[in-house]
């Protein structure tokens, strides 16, 4: 197995580092990479400075929020490590970062939530982008995007999107207080007895389209994390689980 997943249209991109985690039973906690979730810190460190040497990110900075299922996004404007060694750092209230700051790698952690990462090919900017079902709800893709005119003068046309290992629609199951939120998402909602199988993949694609975002700038990893429970964390899977896969991307 590789130590993690890439993107065919990200690694066409020379000024572009990134990549997605996967578990390993080779090492520790099976190689997660969560701080957050009481595992022992110096083990998750541990696998943290190897998860950099196995990118050769060894001497960049990187960036992690306290992720709390909002649509907050912050632009990272320093090149200061955030919540790298220690949690106490970490952005807070945060599920969105933006930078183009070269060096820097923003993170997203995950065990079946939708990572997406962003890149603007001509300002050189990157994005990551943690889309549970509240933030799809809120539409934090569509507002990154946003934030990316806003802040850089993006053009959409230029923003390529990258949706990493997240659980599909053949496996996550919702009640109908869920599955409202997404009704006007029939391709991403199915209906089976009393439950809905809801596929944020999909509602998030289908939000940037929306946006403008031409269909052959979004790439899907098309992992689902629950059938691939072998290499990637999955909360629903695993019947709840401590470990987390970390989704990354960096300027050269």
């Amino acid at each position: 197995m590789k130590p993690f997943y890439q993107f065919e249209s990200l690694c066409q991109e020379n000024s572009l580092i990134h990549g997605v985690s996967q578990k390993s039973t080779n090492e520790q906690l099976l190689f997660s990479l969560a701080l957050h979730t009481q595992e022992e810190p110096k083990l998750i460190c541990a696998n943290r400075v190897k998860v950099a040497n196995l990118f050769q990110m060894q001497e960049y900075t990187f960036i992690v929020a306290n992720q709390t299922h909002s649509s907050n996004i912050k632009v990272i404007e320093s090149t200061s490590s955030k919540g790298w060694s220690s949690q106490e750092n970490a952005i807070d209230n945060c599920d969105g970062l933006l930078t183009n700051q070269r060096g820097v790698v923003l993170s997203i952690l995950t065990a079946d939530c939708v990572p997406i990462l962003l890149y603007d090919r001509v300002q050189k900017v990157v994005g990551a982008l943690h889309a549970g079902w509240r933030g799809t709800h809120q539409q934090i893709a569509s507002k990154g995007i946003e934030m990316m005119q806003e802040r850089f003068h993006s053009n959409l046309h230029d923003i390529v999107v990258a949706i990493a290992p997240a659980i599909g629609g053949c496996c996550y199951e919702v009640g109908e207080d869920v599955a409202s939120h997404f009704f006007e998402y029939p391709r991403a909602l199915k209906k089976r007895g009393e439950k809905y199988n809801l596929d944020l993949r999909v509602v998030n694609e289908e939000q940037l389209l929306a946006l403008g975002i031409p269909q052959e700038n979004i790439e899907q990893s098309g992992i689902c994390t629950a059938c691939s429970v072998e290499n990637y964390f999955s909360y629903r899977k695993e019947g709840g689980c401590s470990g987390r896969f970390m989704s990354m991307i960096g300027l050269r």
